[in-house]
C-alpha cells in the first residue's frame, strides 16, 4: 500500500491534503502540457488539431471530395476522439481554415469562416461546409503505411495516431501558440521553400551552424504582407536561443496626397485600427489628420485611407506616430517550445529543431519503406506458392478432389507454408487460365525489382538521405510559394510629443502683481486693461507661441518653466503661479519670458550686475525650478530682456539718482548662470541699504529713440542725443536733464515702428 495512504478504524482510506493536491495538480499540468496546449515537433499539431485532420480523412473529406457540413466533422471528432466542447473544437477547425491565420491552411472552408477584421465572426458549424486542403496530404499521405504508432481513443473502442507522418516540418510552417501550465509556446509561421532548403542543407551538411541556416531561413513569413522590421541580428539571436520577439509594421503608400494603408500586421484587425485612429482624432491628438476612410473590399482586403490636413504635412511623421500608438505596428513573442521526440516539452533553437525533425522524418521514411518491403516479401511468398500450383495444376486439383483435408496434403506435397496453401485453396476456377500464370510471373518480376530498390535504400544511409531530400524537394515544388513578409530595415517609430500635437498659435503670457498667471490668445492684447482680482494689478507680459515654454523668474533668481498651452485662459482671472511651481517661501515672481530655446536674453539685477544667456539656460522640468541669477545682497531681479543682435545691440541702464549709461551689449559676458558682470557702477553698500539701485534697463539698436517718463512728463532721446550717455561698461554714467532724473519707466521707439 502507498505510504501516503492510511486506513482509519472505519476502513476508509485517508490521504494528506498536501499530497493529494500536489499529485492532482501535477497530473493536470502534465495533461495540459502533453495533451492539449503544446504542438508536437513531428507534425506541428496539438491533439485537437490532429484529431480534426484525422477525423476528416476518415470521413473521406480529401481535397478532391465534396464538401460536408462542418457539424458532421465536429460530431465525429468529439464523439470518437476528443471529448471536449464542440464550440472550442469548431473554433480550432476554423483557425485551420483561415488563410489570414494559417500560412498553409489545412482545411478548405465553404461559407462564412470569419474575416481578418473579426476572425471570430464565422458562422455556426451547422451552416458551414468543409473538406481538407491539398496541403493536408503532407500530413496524412503516409498514415496507412505503417509509419506511426497508434493508441486507443478515450473509450478504447478506436485507435488514433499518436502523431501524423508529416513530410515537411509543419511545426515551423504554420507555427502555433498555446498556454500550458507554467509554460507557453509562440511559434511564428515560416516560408515552405526556405524551410525545405534549410532541411536539405542540413542533410548535406549535418554540422551546419545556425548562422548558415539563417542565410536560408531569412525570418518568419506571416500570412499577411506587412513588413517585418526586426533587425537581422535579433532574428538570428531568436533562432539561436529559441526565444525572443518580433516586430511587424503595416505597409502604406502615398496616393493623391492621401495615405493609403495596404497591408496590416499578422492578426491585426482593420476595424480596430480605424477605431484607434478615430479615437485620437476625437481627442484632438491628431490635428494634422482631417479624415479617415475604410475602402477595403473583396479586391483590396486592406485599404485604409488617412487624409492629412494639407500636402505640407510630413506623411512619414504621421505614420511614425501611428505606428507607435496603434496596432499598425505590433510586437510578437516568440518561444519555440514544443513536445519533442522524447515526449517532453523543450524550447529548441532552429538547428536542434530541424535536426530532430529530420531524425523524425528519417525514422518515418524507414518505417514506411520497411512496411512496403514486408508487404512485397509477403506477396512474393504467396506468388511463389501460386506459381507452384499453376506448374502442378493437375496434381493440385487431384489432391483437392480426393483428400478430406487438402490443406495439409498440399503443404506436405509441395513444401508450402500455411498461407501459401490457403491462397491456393482460395483460387477461383477463372484464375486457372494460362494467362494468369503470365500475370503472376510479371508481378513477381515487378515486385522483385521494387524489393531490390527498397533493400538498397534501407541498407544505405546515403541513399536513404538522397531519397528523403528528393521527397522534400518534390513537396516544396508542389506546395511552396514566394515569401509574403518582406524583411526591411526601418527607423524606430516615435509618437508625437505633447508639444508637437499642440497647434502653434500666438499667445500673450500675463503675470499679475500678486503672481497670478494666464495666457491670452494673440499678440494684440492690452494686458493692463484685463480684469484682475481686487487688490491685484497687471505686472508683466510676454509674447510667444502656444507650443513654447513660458519661463518665470522669482525674486531669488530661480527660473521655472511651464508649457504655454497648459496655462489658464485669459477669459478668467488666471490661477496663482505658486500652485503650479514650488518657489522658496516669501519669494515673488519678477520676470516672465517666452521664445525659442536659442534666443539671447539679458538677465540682470537692480544692483547693476548682469549677463547674456539663452532661454534654454532657464528651462527646468523641476517644480522647484533652477537657480540662474544670483543678485547681490539687497539687489532685486529685473525683468528679462530680449536680445536681437548680441554683436550690435546696446544696453541702457538708469539709476534712481538719474544717472544713465549706454554701452554695447557685447561687453557683457555670455553665461548659463551666476551673478554676472557690472553694468553700471553703484556702490555695494548703497544697494544693500536700498539707497541707490537701477530703476530702468533696456536693450535697443543704434537707430532707436528712447523715451524717458518722469511723472507726467516724458523726454525723447534720439540716437544723436544718446551718444552723450555712451561709455564703457561699469561706469557711473551721466546725469539726465533736470526734471527727468526721477525716472518712472522708459520706452524704446523703434525706427520703423512704435511699440
Amino acid at each position: 500500500m502507498n505510504e501516503d495512504i492510511t486506513v482509519n478504524a472505519d476502513g476508509v482510506e485517508q490521504i494528506a491534503l498536501k499530497t493529494y493536491t500536489q499529485k492532482a495538480y501535477l497530473n493536470y499540468s502534465m495533461y495540459v502540457i502533453n495533451d492539449r496546449a503544446l504542438p508536437h515537433l513531428g507534425d506541428g499539431l496539438k491533439p485537437v488539431q490532429r484529431r480534426i485532420v484525422y477525423a476528416m480523412s476518415e470521413l473521406g473529406l480529401k481535397a478532391a471530395a465534396k464538401f460536408k457540413k462542418s457539424a458532421r466533422t465536429i460530431g465525429d471528432v468529439i464523439g470518437k476522439f476528443h471529448p471536449h466542447g464542440d464550440s472550442a473544437c469548431y473554433e480550432a477547425m476554423v483557425l485551420m481554415a483561415q488563410p489570414f491565420t494559417y500560412r498553409y491552411p489545412l482545411v478548405d472552408g465553404q461559407g462564412n469562416w470569419g474575416s481578418q477584421d473579426d476572425p471570430k465572426s464565422f458562422a455556426a458549424m451547422r451552416y458551414t461546409e468543409s473538406r481538407l486542403q491539398a496541403y493536408a496530404d503532407v500530413l496524412l499521405g503516409e498514415l496507412a503505411q505503417g509509419t506511426v504508432d497508434w493508441k486507443p481513443n478515450f473509450d478504447g473502442t478506436l485507435d488514433e495516431p499518436e502523431v501524423l507522418p508529416a513530410r515537411l516540418p509543419n511545426v515551423l510552417l504554420n507555427g502555433g501558440s498555446g498556454i500550458a501550465v507554467g509554460m507557453t509556446t509562440d511559434i511564428p509561421p515560416h516560408n515552405l521553400n526556405e524551410v525545405a532548403k534549410a532541411c536539405i542543407h542540413l542533410l548535406d551538411n549535418p554540422k551546419a551552424t545556425i548562422e548558415d541556416l539563417c542565410k536560408i531561413i531569412k525570418g518568419p513569413d506571416f500570412p499577411t504582407e506587412a513588413e517585418l522590421i526586426t533587425p537581422r541580428n535579433e532574428i538570428q539571436e531568436l533562432y539561436r536561443t529559441g526565444r525572443g520577439s518580433l516586430k511587424a509594421r503595416a505597409i502604406y503608400i502615398k496616393e493623391n496626397d492621401e495615405i493609403v494603408i495596404t497591408a496590416l500586421p499578422y492578426q491585426v484587425s482593420g476595424a480596430k485600427v480605424l477605431e484607434q485612429i478615430a479615437l485620437q482624432m476625437q481627442k484632438k491628438k491628431l490635428p494634422m489628420v482631417v479624415d479617415l476612410r475604410d475602402e477595403s473590399d473583396h479586391e483590396n482586403p486592406t485599404r485604409i485611407i488617412v487624409v492629412p490636413k494639407s500636402n505640407r504635412v510630413d506623411i512619414d511623421l504621421i505614420m511614425s506616430h501611428l505606428f507607435s500608438t496603434t496596432d499598425l505596428e505590433k510586437n510578437y513573442r516568440v518561444n519555440f517550445n514544443m513536445i519533442g521526440l522524447n515526449k517532453r516539452p523543450q524550447v529548441k533553437d532552429i538547428g536542434s529543431l530541424l535536426k530532430e525533425w529530420l531524425q523524425f522524418r528519417t525514422e518515418t521514411v524507414r518505417r514506411r519503406l520497411q512496411y512496403r518491403l514486408d508487404k512485397i516479401l509477403d506477396r512474393l511468398h504467396l506468388l511463389d506458392g501460386l506459381l507452384i500450383a499453376y506448374l502442378n495444376i493437375d496434381e493440385v486439383i487431384k489432391i483437392v478432389r480426393q483428400e478430406d483435408k487438402p490443406k495439409p496434403a498440399l503443404i506436405k506435397k509441395f513444401n508450402l507454408s500455411e498461407r501459401q496453401a490457403e491462397a491456393i485453396l482460395d483460387l477461383k476456377l477463372r484464375q486457372l487460365a494460362k494467362l494468369e500464370e503470365i500475370r503472376i510471373k510479371a508481378e513477381q518480376k515487378e515486385l522483385n525489382t521494387e524489393r531490390k530498390t527498397l533493400e538498397q535504400l534501407l541498407g544505405s544511409a546515403a541513399r536513404l538521405k538522397s531519397f528523403i531530400k528528393n521527397e522534400i524537394k518534390a513537396d516544396a515544388e508542389k506546395f511552396g510559394d514566394p515569401r509574403r513578409t518582406p524583411i526591411v530595415v526601418r527607423e524606430e517609430s516615435k509618437a508625437f510629443s505633447e508639444v508637437e500635437l499642440i497647434s502653434t498659435e500666438p499667445v500673450t503670457i500675463v503675470l499679475s502683481d500678486r503672481g497670478w498667471v494666464r495666457a491670452a490668445k494673440g499678440h494684440d492684447v492690452d494686458a493692463a486693461t484685463l480684469q484682475y482680482k481686487s487688490g491685484d494689478e497687471f505686472k508683466l507680459a510676454a509674447r510667444g507661441k502656444s507650443s513654447q515654454l513660458a519661463i518665470f523668474m522669482d525674486s531669488t533668481g530661480r527660473a521655472y518653466s511651464l508649457p504655454a498651452h497648459s496655462l489658464p485662459s485669459a477669459r478668467g482671472q488666471g490661477e496663482p503661479l505658486s500652485g503650479k511651481v514650488n518657489p522658496p517661501s516669501g519669494a515673488t515672481f519678477e520676470a516672465v519670458v517666452i521664445g525659442e530655446d536659442d534666443r539671447d536674453i539679458l538677465l540682470a539685477s537692480d544692483a547693476g550686475y548682469g549677463f547674456v544667456g539663452k532661454i534654454a539656460d532657464l528651462i527646468s522640468k523641476n517644480r522647484s525650478g533652477k537657480s540662474v541669477l544670483r543678485p547681490p545682497k539687497g539687489g532685486k531681479v529685473l525683468p528679462v530682456l530680449m536680445v536681437d543682435d548680441y554683436k550690435n545691440d546696446l544696453v541702457v541702464a538708469i539709476s534712481n539718482e538719474g544717472r544713465m549709461l549706454m554701452f554695447p551689449i557685447s561687453e557683457l559676458p555670455r553665461l548659463a548662470k551666476g551673478k554676472g558682470n557690472k553694468i553700471i557702477s553703484i556702490p555695494t553698500a548703497r544697494v544693500a541699504d536700498r539707497v541707490e539701485y537701477v530703476v530702468a534697463l533696456t536693450v535697443l539698436t543704434a537707430e532707436d529713440t528712447l523715451t524717458i517718463h518722469a511723472g507726467k512728463r516724458h523726454h525723447n532721446l534720439k540716437p544723436t542725443d544718446l551718444q552723450h550717455y555712451r561709455g564703457e561698461r561699469g561706469r557711473r554714467g551721466n546725469k539726465l536733464p533736470r526734471g527727468f532724473q526721477n525716472v518712472d519707466r522708459i520706452e524704446v521707439l523703434e525706427k520703423d515702428k512704435i511699440e
